[in-house]
């Protein structure tokens, strides 16, 4: 077991002292975020596109790839073509041509000369003002040929779905009926994009999990059972990440969720009081550079006053989660679909006893929590495997996954989980952890009854 140190569990909860970084209470060394340079993302983009995109676009079946952009309401890909900056309408095209792909940007006169110097793509084709931008695409798509043209119109992938109405009517009313025949939607070609990161973003993915997990042991270390709420275990954290310079993973308002009670699912940190006997859970993550993220969980447990060690009972809970992630993380390989990383939890959470959970066992993560890709999910009511669930599983995606065991918790719609988080990437022949998984729960000691007032209450 991991245990808190009793010397320092009085003093952290002062206000002088509760949002002290704690390197010394953490168990070793502080971890600095990932040095990300402020050219990092220019120089990967440009990569991504050159390397992983033709890869993408073969898997997807399309042949080229029109992506609009425009100010105040942009695509949401539009930071990850090269675009994030369009005043006027411009045009991303992207041609398959044998294993590579051709790029360029149609773009107003005005702001191309930038897009030449930061752009990521091969040609930038400066149109003067009044010039129609959609017969332009239209003339060099029937230039291409192309059998399948992607547009990011989806029903499925957020994403995906940036081309407004407006623009999708402009767009075929310029295109030949037969063009418009050839246009399908571009989320099959986003999913096997986005989802699979450079080596060099693993890495970066690798650092920010580090940070991620030791911000969490270091919250625990400042618990004093009685007195600390859930809701000051977020604001410690929330204080250590403006100090670690890191950001959201997700909403702000919800980042971290710390539930010290009944599971809340997806929410914010309540005024709750840690007791004895609680297991905490605190889903948490950062985003880095501003660009990547993290999705993490760390669990606790509270013993009793004079116990040195959680009840048996506690501890088979404890075993039996963690078992569940290690399953998934044994059936998440290349060729698998998320579905059946799923499955093979599910079917280790009714052989351990589990009660059923209504979540997915995990999903990408990356560039957002959610991220796109394969969802490692729809085996709950043992039905066939579809949409994101279908997906096959790839090298260098990189997936965030629970590992499951829930209980009643004294009524009919109150219940306890132990859901064991960690991040993985897929590998050449199966996945590994990004950090070394968490093996035991961290042990929170309780003050003797007799011994008085423990420290100050919670800080507001």
């Amino acid at each position: 077991m991991t245990r808190a140190r009793p010397v320092v569990l009085s003093a952290l909860l002062s206000s002088a002292c509760l949002w002290a970084p704690l390197a010394s209470a953490a168990g070793g060394a502080d971890i600095a975020p990932p040095n990300v340079s402020s050219d990092a993302w220019p120089r990967i983009r440009k990569e991504r596109i050159q390397k992983l995109l033709p890869q993408a676009m073969a898997r997807a079946n399309v042949d080229a790839w029109v992506l609009l952009c425009r100010e105040n309401d942009n695509d949401p890909l539009a930071d990850h073509v090269g675009c994030e900056n369009a005043g006027g309408t411009a045009a991303f095209l992207f041609f398959r041509q044998g294993d590579g792909v051709r790029s360029l940007a149609l773009s107003p006169a005005g702001e191309a000369t930038a897009l030449k110097d930061v752009g990521p793509l091969d040609e930038v084709v400066p149109l003067e003002r009044g010039t129609d931008l959609y017969a332009q695409v239209a003339a060099r798509l029937v230039a291409a040929k192309p059998a399948r043209i992607a547009v990011n119109s989806s029903d499925n992938v957020t994403v995906a779905d940036g081309l407004s109405a407006s623009q999708r009517a402009a767009l075929e009313k310029a295109l030949s009926p037969a063009l418009r025949k050839k246009l399908v939607s571009s989320e099959d070609l986003v999913s096997e994009w986005l989802s699979v990161k450079l080596p060099e973003e693993v890495d970066i993915l690798r650092k920010a999990a580090a940070l991620t997990s030791q911000l969490e042991v270091e919250a625990y270390r400042a618990v004093v059972p009685g007195r600390t709420r859930d809701v000051d275990v977020a604001r410690f954290l929330r204080r250590r990440m403006a100090e670690s310079g890191v950001g959201d993973a997700w909403a702000a308002d919800q980042n971290p969720n710390v539930q010290s009670g009944p599971t809340r699912g997806h929410s914010h940190a309540t005024e709750r009081v840690i007791q004895p006997g609680d297991f905490i859970q605190t889903d948490f993550g950062i985003r880095v550079g501003g660009r990547w993220v993290t999705d993490i969980q760390r669990f606790a447990y509270v013993l009793a006053p004079g116990e040195t060690k959680p009840p048996k009972e506690a501890l088979e809970k404890w075993e039996k989660g963690k078992k569940g992630s290690r399953t998934a993380l044994a059936a998440l390989k290349p060729g698998a679909r998320g579905w059946d990383v799923d499955k093979a939890q599910r079917d280790w959470m009714r052989e351990a006893g589990s009660e059923p959970v209504m979540w997915g066992t995990g999903h990408p993560v990356g560039y957002w929590a959610h991220d796109v890709g394969p969802a490692l999910s729809g085996a709950q009511k043992d039905q066939p495997a579809k949409g994101q669930a279908a997906r096959v599983v790839r090298p260098g995606q990189v997936f965030a996954f629970d590992g499951f065991f829930a209980w009643k918790d004294g009524g009919p719609d109150l219940m306890r989980i132990v859901s064991v988080e960690e991040m993985a990437v897929v590998t050449a022949t199966g996945a590994e952890y990004l950090i070394p998984p968490q093996e035991d729960l961290v042990l929170i000691p309780s003050p003797a009854p007799s011994g008085g007032p423990s420290g100050p209450g919670p800080t507001r």
